[in-house]
């Protein structure tokens, strides 16, 4: 799969003697239209591609469709193609380890307009995300809104907004 991006927190970017822990991670990237879906989450402002974290030794396309039923309750889900990777290097929060490299295995997939019942985990709920189908050129500028104006905008919302700018110029 290619490497879209590689993308350095200005708290990442020299990372000679630090101690680093590798995340892998799965985006998912599903289209009706113009139309995709994504998680808004009101905490943050922003709007981002359903997804997360691989569980230890877990396939990367069982991973995706796990995160995307979890997060969504998308049905139906077919037709999975590689998109490419984004990858960066963000300072991180736990004590034992200096910066996150994250790499994100993005999937392209077909699933039902209609979504079933979502099953979000604790934090994701206190963060107020919810799935929502959103012209992808109004989820961008709301994102590019949000980076301009929120003082609450997350460490994730460049990468999402990069990756929607790259869906945009690609599949539509």
């Amino acid at each position: 799969m290619q490497i879209l991006k590689t993308h350095y927190h200005p708290e990442a970017e020299n990372l000679e003697g630090k101690s680093i822990v590798k995340r892998l991670a799965t985006r998912s990237i599903a289209m009706q239209g113009n139309k995709i879906l994504l998680m808004y989450t009101e905490r943050y402002e922003d709007y981002s591609l359903p997804g997360g974290g691989l569980d230890d030794a877990e396939d990367k396309i069982e991973g995706m469709m796990r995160e995307l039923i979890e997060e969504t309750g998308a049905q139906n889900i077919k037709n999975i193609k590689p998109f490419g990777i984004y990858e960066e290097f963000r300072p991180w929060y736990k004590p034992e380890y200096d910066i996150q490299h994250m790499v994100s295995y993005c999937y392209t997939c077909e699933i039902d307009k209609k979504l079933g019942k979502p099953n979000l985990e604790t934090y994701e709920l206190n963060n107020g995300m919810k799935a929502k189908w959103i012209d992808i050129h109004k989820a961008i500028e709301h994102n590019y809104k949000t980076m301009a104006e929120s003082k609450r905008k997350g460490l994730s919302i460049e990468r999402e907004t990069f990756l929607l700018e790259c869906i945009a110029k690609s599949i539509i």
